[in-house]
């Protein structure tokens, strides 16, 4: 009896521990390629077990390796750190790191790394572009995916058909398509040709498009409906947020408050109104303070909210001072649909210049980059190790030239505390980061050379538009004792 519940036991456990993800560890270069050659479609994660972001996507993994198996769409993983010549050759330089394989051919995956995700995008790759959609498949493929598009067209409309398709094959890892020429199938979804339905698990669950239908007709019809009217953002989805290309409305609010669905809910007719002009968003303001500090929310007051342009680089709180009302809010989105908020921008005081390096803030950035000197700029933060590293050098830089302030500028820019215009044109993403400007130009030019003062100096006499040659080298170059370095001279 007791043998039998222990092998009882070791049976239960062992379908505990099975799993449906392939580990192609082991098996070596080999292996890998007859898996991947022999797979018609698979995904294959490429992994460490010390990273964290590894251990996140696990669980998430497994189950969509679970539910991927009824449809024959193997999941696989491989321990880069016993299996470094695959991943070598795979070009994989950080973790986890996912592919999609089509008979041995590679892609990067580009869906989340939630279940739902996973499961959706290979999905989606494994069907075509555009599939045939009859009577019979109808109410299954309809609710196959959270965001489904069926285009009912009668079997002559080419043209109509043709441009769907077109849209189709742009879109397929965004959208589940299919296409009917069915009039059975027409007259059970209640359509009349052409007409194109948008059938999603959220909101009002059904959008229509009607008349006329183009590739950007498409696109709008889509860009408006298919995202929730108000959702939670996160890691997962922001990047469907980010190329929607209109801004983006959050709420900052803590997920664990006990009010968070009534906030919410107050502004859903706001977002309702303003639907296919801004996205609305809530946000959990415990995890993600930073984004609001960067949004210029100073205080941690929540709940607040706030506007931001991502195509444009502009930001829009509304005053924290302000309750997160519907009242409020509404009124702040009608001004800033109108165009009367001017974007935050937001700046440190503007202080006594005594050093040999000009200290740039937002608020003269275009009157000081602006001018008819040749400017060079250091984006730096001030706990970067690097940009304490260039510091002394940045600094004799700038006392070499400091004879020809009239003429160029060399200036610091604390990026943690100011502020980068929209007017620039260019974000800083990390640092240091070296801008150059020609006077009499509106291009930024990037250094990308060593942070040494020589190839700086050299940097600076190549590309200036004014002569900035110091008395001494001007004096050599007179006496023909070196080369002229100066990027503005004339020919002997």
């Amino acid at each position: 009896m007791r043998a039998s519940t222990l092998l009882a036991g070791l049976a239960s456990a062992a379908v505990v521990l099975a799993s449906d993800v392939v580990d192609l560890t082991k098996s070596g270069q080999a292996g890998f390629e007859d898996f991947v050659q022999d797979s018609s479609l698979a995904l294959v994660e490429f992994y460490a077990p010390w990273c964290g972001h590894c251990k996140a996507l696990a669980p998430h993994y497994e189950e969509a390796a679970t539910i991927l198996k009824k449809d024959n769409i193997p999941i696989a993983k491989i321990d880069c750190t016993e299996a470094q010549d695959v991943c070598s050759g795979q070009g994989v330089n950080g973790y986890p790191t996912l592919k999609v394989f089509r008979n041995g051919v590679a892609a990067d995956y580009a869906g989340t790394r939630k279940t739902d995700g996973i499961v959706s995008y290979m999905k989606k790759q494994s069907l075509p572009a555009v599939s045939d959609v009859t009577a019979a498949n109808h109410d299954e493929f309809k609710s196959a995916d959270k965001v489904v598009l069926i285009a009912y067209v009668d079997e002559s409309d080419s043209k109509t058909q043709e441009a769907f398709k077109t849209f189709a094959n742009q879109h397929r890892d965004d959208y589940l398509f299919g296409l009917s020429t069915d009039a059975a199938t027409h007259s059970a979804a209640n359509v009349k040709p052409p007409q194109v339905v948008m059938y999603k698990s959220f909101d009002e669950g059904r959008n229509d498009l009607e008349g006329s239908i183009s590739e950007d007709s498409l696109f709008d019809f889509a860009k408006e409906h298919s995202v929730p009217l108000l959702d939670e953002i996160s890691p997962d989805n922001f990047a469907t947020y980010a190329e929607a290309g209109i801004p983006l409305a959050y709420i900052f609010v803590p997920s664990n408050d006990a009010k968070r669905d009534e906030i919410v809910d107050a502004i859903k007719p706001v977002a309702r109104e303003h639907k296919g002009k801004l996205n609305f968003v809530w946000i959990d303001s415990n995890k993600f303070a930073d984004h609001a500090k960067s949004l210029n929310l100073q205080e941690p007051k929540w709940p607040a909210f706030a506007i931001q342009s991502i195509q444009d680089m502009t930001k829009f709180p509304l005053d924290q001072s302000k309750d997160v009302s519907h009242d409020n809010v509404a009124a702040f989105v009608k001004d800033f649909v109108a165009g009367k908020i001017k974007p935050s921008i937001k700046s440190q005081k503007a202080p006594t210049q005594d050093g040999p390096v000009f200290v740039l803030v937002a608020d003269e950035f275009d009157q000081v980059t602006n001018g008819d000197k040749d400017i060079l700029v250091e984006f730096y933060a001030p706990w970067c190790g690097h940009c304490k590293k260039l510091a002394p050098i940045y600094d004799t830089l700038g006392e070499e030239f400091s004879n020809v302030k009239d003429k160029l500028v060399i200036a610091k820019f604390d990026a943690t505390e100011n502020d980068v215009p929209s007017s620039a044109g260019f974000r800083v993403t990390g640092f240091p980061t070296l801008k150059f400007k020609a006077a009499g130009t509106d291009e930024w030019i990037s250094y990308e050379g060593d942070r040494s003062l020589e190839s700086l100096r050299e940097f600076l006499e190549t590309n200036a538009t004014n002569d900035i040659l110091s008395p001494d080298d001007a004096e050599a170059e007179l006496e023909g004792e070196t080369e002229v370095k100066s990027g503005r001279h004339d020919e002997l």
